[in-house]
């Protein structure tokens, strides 16, 4: 092999690894061109025989989604893993306002960037933490409106077939025709899930027209201007708990390129019939983006060969700048309400004396100072008495001749009166003479 051949050889290897340690200004590139085919056959299959896991989801293979993040705290239950986000440029993380309503000290979040796995993110995979947090102005965390913000990561991280760049579309993006959309994360796996994944999902979602996503059966006029809908009808395919921040996905029409076109804010349960997720819109959010972090990847216009074409001018909500609203640059100072101890407050010096509402006892109160005799009804017991102690004679009639017409003896009844009229008066103690 000649001088030459030899260079060649050995140049080739080293300008392909210089292609992706470098963005090189491109954005919206995923390492495997085919992966997007191959997974939507194999994710539509897996729905289709009932293998499905995460809300309809499926697990992702590494270098799918280049640009998603993680975001971490020691806080967060079992991973650490409390919000996604993306990648727009080599120092800035696009993700969801409310992701820090808990966790709002930037101090100790990192940001896990261009893993697949959390317990086993892989050499490729990088680590930063938190310089600066950026909240919209606007953000309203009752009605979830302006749900956006920005990350500035403590030094920028290099592009490789595992970290590329998310790109952020202008007004001039038709985001309502694209129809290749994706979600992904690491969020619960089921609706009534509390724990986050290991292995990142993905889902193919379909974008549903805002007006039919507010109407009476569906959010009722809670959806705001900048907000996209994702999902199903049906329900069935959804991000949940723990997707907030990620990025709603859509490959364009003409091109490779993906763009984020949405932020996962949202939603009214997980994967329920006519409760899609609620994103928000970062084409509406384009320029806001673009004057803090001077960068937010390729422009609509230079996928159809940079054409020079003037755009109407992107309403501005806002006709003067809002200041940047930057709440955790620098460490709030701890408050301490108690510089100095207050002095002990004893309401009683001296012990007061003991109340004594009875001084005297009460004196025993007898209604009947003397006993009531004994009331005896009957004096003396009945003496026992034994009418019979000698059985009476019998009587017997003297048999006459002459038998009276009577059906019985008058003289016997006389007889029977008189002795139980002397009886009764012996019982009675009557004297009868």
């Amino acid at each position: 092999m000649n001088g030459l051949g030899l260079l060649v050889l050995l140049t080739v290897p080293g300008l392909a690894h210089g292609l992706w340690d470098n963005c090189g200004g491109s954005c919206g590139l995923r390492a495997v061109s085919d992966y997007g085919l191959r997974n939507y056959f194999y994710s539509t299959m897996a729905y289709d025989y009932g293998l499905t896991r995460i809300v309809g989801g499926t697990g992702a293979k590494p270098g799918s989604w280049p640009w998603i993040v993680s975001l971490q705290h020691p806080w967060a239950p079992d991973l650490g893993h409390f919000c996604g986000g993306s990648l727009i440029s080599t120092q800035w993380v696009l993700t969801a306002a409310h992701c820090f309503d808990d966790y709002n000290n930037i101090t100790r979040m990192y940001v896990v960037i261009g893993a697949t796995q959390l317990t086993q993110p892989g050499r490729d995979a990088r680590m930063r933490s938190v310089r600066q947090v950026l909240i919209h102005p606007y953000y309203n965390p009752a009605d979830m409106s302006y749900d956006i913000a920005l990350m500035e990561l403590d030094r920028p991280v290099q592009c490789s077939p595992y970290i590329q760049l998310a790109c952020v579309p202008d007004i001039t993006l038709k985001v309502s025709e694209l129809r290749n959309c994706w979600i992904a994360g690491w969020g619960a796996t089921t609706a009534r899930a509390q724990d986050s994944s290991d292995l990142l999902q993905e889902a193919k979602v379909q974008l549903i027209d805002v007006q039919l996503c507010n109407s009476s059966r569906w959010y009722s006029g809670e959806i705001h201007t900048h907000n996209l809908c994702a999902g199903y009808p049906q329900g069935k395919i959804d991000t949940c708990q723990g997707d907030s921040g990620g990025p709603l996905m859509c490959q364009d029409n003409n091109a490779d390129y993906w763009w984020v076109v949405g932020v996962t804010s949202w939603g009214k349960g997980c994967a329920r019939a006519k409760k899609p997720g609620v994103y928000t819109s970062t084409q509406h959010f384009y320029e806001w983006i673009l004057a803090r972090t001077n960068t937010v990847g390729r422009s609509s216009s230079a996928l159809q060969g940079w054409r020079q074409t003037v755009y109407p001018t992107f309403q501005n909500p806002w006709p003067t700048q809002p200041a940047a609203y930057n709440p955790w640059t620098t460490q709030a100072p701890t408050y301490n309400p108690w510089a100095t101890r207050p002095p002990t407050h004893t309401p009683w010096t001296a012990r007061p004396p003991t109340y004594q509402p009875l001084p005297t006892s009460v004196p025993t109160y007898k209604p009947l100072p003397t006993s009531v005799p004994t009331y005896k009804p009957l004096p003396t017991s009945f003496p026992t008495q034994n009418p019979w102690t000698t059985a009476p004679p019998i009587q017997r009639p003297t048999p006459s001749v002459e038998v009276s017409s009577c059906p019985f003896p008058l003289d016997r009844l006389v007889g029977f009166f008189q002795m139980m009229k002397k009886l009764l008066n012996e019982v009675l103690g009557l004297n009868t003479a």
